[in-house]
């Protein structure tokens, strides 16, 4: 029974070297153009399955305070946009003046 509690307990250390135990003996599974498609797994599915980890650990008081945040820039980005729209900007069918000669 002790040995299951340990293993229970150390279970990431022992896939990690069952993941290194598997890839000595069958390298070819890994590599480029091989099942896996480690080019396109690790590039994209892994960072994104890290970021959303990462985010279900953040307690809600610091995700509700970097939403806050998030939105007041994008508010801000929207009232800074906006400016474009006033009128301030020269039509683009009037041709610059030609300098002096």
């Amino acid at each position: 029974m002790r040995l299951l509690e340990r293993m229970r307990k150390e279970w990431f250390m022992i896939g990690i070297v069952l993941a290194i135990a598997g890839a000595k003996l069958e390298p070819s599974i890994g590599v480029n153009g091989g099942p896996l498609k480690p080019e396109i797994t690790v590039s994209y599915i892994a960072v994104a399955t890290i970021f959303f980890n990462s985010g279900l650990s953040l307690k809600t008081e610091v995700a509700d305070s970097r939403l806050h945040a998030s939105a007041c820039v994008f508010c801000g980005d929207i009232n800074q946009g906006s400016w474009w729209k006033r009128g301030d900007l020269p039509d683009p069918g009037i041709k610059p003046a030609s300098p002096a000669l």
